[in-house]
């Protein structure tokens, strides 16, 4: 999940835990060892920033306890309870085989390819991705439809108050392939998906 600096989002504070100004932390990729050997961080809510040493990190109950320098109350824990951490990438936790940050899905272009049998046509950029949401059962990449689609024309014109249109789409290989964030694309599987 990287910021413009090559930063990713690792976790969220989740309310405080004690007296000394301890915080939960929910792992933004479901992991925890290595946030707990983080040294330092930066907590970020929109634009603000607050970069600060971390004095202690312990494993229990299936979460992460942290205690950050200079926030020593529950009540200081209360100011920054939803806020992102933050960390250079080379400190988030590794990606295994079909895994991304979504910081990195962000800005893709959607392709589509008709499927030609020769494979000769060329893919269209139907989309982009603009995020990534947590749904009931699974991940949705949300897409700004690019309103020069042809292959879509009439069915994805502007709406009545000129914004561009969105969709959300499953982040399932039934519906999308092909993702290649270097090179900033993703397949769209199903061009119905988007109607």
């Amino acid at each position: 999940m990287p910021m413009n600096d090559g930063q990713l989002i690792v976790g969220f504070i989740r309310g405080p835990h004690g007296v000394a100004g301890e915080f939960k932390v929910e792992s933004a990729s479901g992991y925890y060892e290595h946030i707990a050997q983080l040294k330092e961080v930066t907590l970020r809510y929109g634009s603000e920033e607050y970069k600060c040493s971390i004095e202690s990190a312990v494993e229990g109950n299936g979460t992460l306890y942290m205690k950050a320098a200079g926030i020593d109350t529950p009540e200081a824990v209360r100011k920054y309870n939803g806020w992102e951490i933050v960390v250079p990438r080379k400190y988030a936790h590794p990606l295994q085989e079909n895994e991304w940050y979504f910081e990195d899905l962000k800005n893709c272009s959607l392709i589509w390819n008709d499927g030609t049998a020769d494979g000769t046509a060329p893919a269209e950029i139907v989309g982009t991705i603009t995020d990534v949401l947590e749904g009931g059962s699974g991940y949705l990449l949300e897409v700004s439809v690019s309103e020069s689609c042809t292959v879509l024309e009439e069915r994805l014109k502007h709406t009545a108050s000129g914004k561009k249109r969105k969709v959300l789409i499953p982040f399932t290989f039934q519906h999308i392939s092909n993702v290649d964030v270097k090179n900033k694309t993703i397949q769209l599987m199903h061009l119905w998906i988007l109607e």
